[in-house]
């Protein structure tokens, strides 16, 4: 009853990805007719209706998108299992779905994760990039990389990184704009805020230098809700506002951007590795978020500095 309970998930899942019945009865090298006999009998233990089906299309139901995320954990747990017994205990498999901020996955993740699937090659990845503060347990998510102090107490947290900040604006502007000395200069700019997509708070930089602290408690005359829009304002010439020195590095270099008050630090963010308490950290989950740590801490952008 196990196996067919699992196969069912399985041909369930299938269906999801591929969205129609015969795809999924192709990939699985089963006849149609047993794909939806698993689905229907699944769908009659459970008691709820998991697809939606029409003569052109197949989706999941609300329920079904709920419970296709929990059991392609559950598949993978079981393969990650049938592995380690059957096969190599070198070998790691599985999927793993991981939730970060954006700067986090366009700068730090992707360019080196070719390396981690040279390693892994037989882990399939579910990345996320959003501002969003995403519910680990309820969205099904293995792990993630997080900014800023963790409050959730059920939340294992393993702080891994920081991530750093820089005052900039094109030179175009500022070439039309009254110069920057000190901060309370900052308050006759075109300052853009970043607001927090989740609570619709304006985020209040920080400034420090030496025993100074000045905070920027400015209403901004352009709202963004995403770091990578408030960095392409700045290129656009917009106004000043702040990007992640990982983000902001190379335009720095060119001369497309200009640091504002370089002799003042920014309050940089930390990073944390969060995964639930309720879950088992496989070890597909393992290596990537030990990969993950060790790639933040041997880069000067992202590394946990006490001086900084």
């Amino acid at each position: 009853m196990a196996f067919d309970r699992l196969q069912a998930m399985r041909a369930f899942c299938r269906i999801v990805e591929v969205g129609s019945f015969s795809a999924a009865a192709d990939s699985l090298g089963m006849p149609k007719t047993t794909v939806s006999g698993h689905v229907q009998s699944l769908e009659a233990q459970l008691g709820i209706k998991l697809l939606h089906r029409t003569t052109r299309k197949v989706s999941s139901t609300t329920d079904g998108t709920a419970y296709y995320d929990r059991a392609l954990a559950i598949l993978a747990d079981v393969d990650e299992l049938e592995a380690s017994v059957i096969q190599s205990r070198n070998i790691v498999r599985g999927r793993v779905k991981i939730e970060m901020p954006s700067p986090v996955c366009t700068q730090l993740v992707i360019p080196a994760l070719p390396d981690f699937m040279t390693l892994y090659p037989d882990i399939n990845l579910d990345i996320g990039s959003t501002e969003r503060v995403v519910d680990l347990v309820q969205e099904g998510v293995d792990c993630a990389l997080r900014g800023g102090d963790v409050q959730d107490q059920d939340l294992i947290c393993r702080p891994i990184g920081q991530m750093r900040f820089c005052l900039v604006a094109s030179p175009k502007y500022l070439s039309m704009a009254p110069p920057i000395v000190q901060p309370t200069d900052l308050y006759s700019h075109r300052y853009m805020a970043f607001k927090f997509p989740t609570s619709g708070k304006q985020y209040t930089l920080t400034l420090r230098r030496g025993q100074e602290v000045h905070k920027v408690e400015k209403p901004g005359w352009i709202y963004l809700n995403n770091g990578s829009a408030l960095l392409a304002a700045s290129l656009a010439g917009l106004g000043i506002s702040f990007a992640t020195r990982a983000e902001a590095a190379s335009f720095l270099l060119t001369g497309a951007l200009l640091e504002i008050l370089p002799d003042w630090q920014l309050e940089s963010l930390p990073i944390s590795l969060v995964y639930p308490y309720t879950r088992h950290l496989s070890t597909r989950v393992r290596v990537f978020a030990d990969w993950a740590a060790e790639l933040m801490a041997n880069d000067p952008l992202w590394t946990i500095d006490a001086s900084q």
